[in-house]
C-alpha cells in the first residue's frame, strides 16, 4: 500500500494497495484510522484535527464516506482529536516516523449523552446575549456581514420537545452592516421596503430531532410581505446559569435564503456581467432564552 510513499519499506501485502502511486516527502509519514459508531458503521463527515506538541493545528478535515482519516504530516509527535455530532469526542497521541505509517486502526466513538432540554413552559429570547446575523456575497468576491439589532421572540417548550413552538419578530429598520449609506439602501424600496414591511416574522411549525443536540426547526418566514417555509439547522447547546442565577438555554442555528423567493430582486451588474449582490443570503443565529417573567 505504501511502497512508493516510503521508498520501498512497505511489506509485500502493502505493495498492491490503491495508494501505491502516491508520493510522500522523505521527512514525512502517514497517519490513518477509521472512525466507527458503536454498531461498527462508519461515521461520515466526522471532524478530525491533528495538533503538534505545542498544540498548534497541523491538519484537519472530515472523514470520507467510509469513515477514514488519512493525513500526510512531517515526522513527529501528534495528538489526534475526532468529533462528530451525537458522539463523545476521541483523543489519542500518535508518533509519526519518517517514511512510516502510523495506523491507529478502528476508532469507535461512544454515543454522547444529549444535553438536558429546557423545562416545559414559557420562555423568551434574551436579546442582550443573542444575535441574528447574515452574510451576503458582494461583487462575486467578498462577503458583507450584517445583523438586525432589534428583535424579540417567545418560545413555548412542550412536554414533548417536538411539539414546542416559537415566534420571532424582527424590526426590519434595525438592519446594520456598519455602513450608513448601505443600510439606508437596504431599508429602501429596492430591498426591505421598511415603510411598507416594517417587520420580519418567523412562526415555527415543527421541531424535528436529528440526533444528539441537533434539531431542525421548520416554519414560515415572512419577509418583504412574502411567506416561505424555511428550516433552521439548529444545534442545541444546553442549559446554564446567568450572572444572577437565572436559568438560560442556548442554541445556534443557520439557514440559507434566496432573495428572489421573497421578491427581493434589485440587482445591478458590473462591466463583466458580475452581480453586485449575490442571490443567496446566509443566516446565522446565536440565541439564549430565559424564563418568561
Amino acid at each position: 500500500m505504501f511502497t512508493r510513499w516510503f521508498g520501498g519499506r512497505a511489506t509485500g501485502a502493502e505493495r498492491a494497495g490503491p495508494l501505491a502511486d502516491v508520493t510522500v516527502p522523505p521527512t514525512a509519514g502517514v497517519l490513518s484510522c477509521r472512525v466507527l459508531d458503536p454498531g461498527g458503521e462508519p461515521v461520515r463527515r466526522a471532524e478530525f484535527v491533528l495538533t503538534d506538541g505545542s498544540g498548534r493545528k497541523v491538519v484537519g478535515g472530515e472523514t470520507d464516506p467510509f469513515g477514514s482519516v488519512v493525513a500526510t504530516v512531517p515526522a513527529g509527535e501528534y495528538r489526534l482529536a475526532v468529533t462528530a455530532d451525537g458522539f463523545t469526542p476521541f483523543h489519542r497521541n500518535a508518533t509519526v516516523g519518517e517514511g512510516a505509517h502510523a495506523g491507529l486502526g478502528d476508532v469507535t466513538l461512544p454515543i454522547a449523552t444529549p444535553p438536558p432540554l429546557p423545562e416545559p413552559g414559557e420562555w423568551e429570547i434574551e436579546p442582550m446575549h443573542s444575535q441574528i446575523g447574515f452574510t451576503a456575497r458582494h461583487i462575486g468576491l467578498a462577503r458583507i456581514h450584517g445583523r438586525f439589532n432589534t428583535f424579540a421572540g417567545a418560545v413555548r417548550i412542550a412536554d414533548r420537545m417536538d411539539r414546542s413552538a416559537m415566534h420571532v419578530i424582527i424590526d426590519a429598520s434595525s438592519i446594520d452592516t456598519n455602513v450608513r449609506v448601505r443600510d439606508d439602501h437596504l431599508r429602501s424600496a429596492d430591498f426591505l421596503d421598511v415603510a411598507n414591511h416594517p417587520t420580519l416574522e418567523f412562526y415555527s411549525e415543527r421541531f424535528v430531532h436529528r440526533g444528539g443536540g441537533n434539531w431542525g426547526v421548520t416554519g414560515a418566514l415572512t419577509l418583504h410581505g412574502v411567506s416561505r417555509t424555511v428550516t433552521l439547522d439548529t444545534r442545541y447547546l444546553g442549559i446554564g446559569s446567568g450572572m444572577e442565577g437565572e436559568t438560560r438555554a442556548a442554541c445556534r442555528a443557520t439557514t440559507e435564503l434566496h432573495r428572489e423567493d421573497f421578491t427581493l430582486t434589485w440587482q445591478t451588474m458590473l462591466a463583466r456581467g458580475i452581480a453586485v449582490v449575490g442571490s443567496s443570503i446566509s443566516i446565522d443565529l446565536d440565541i439564549q432564552i430565559v424564563r418568561k417573567t
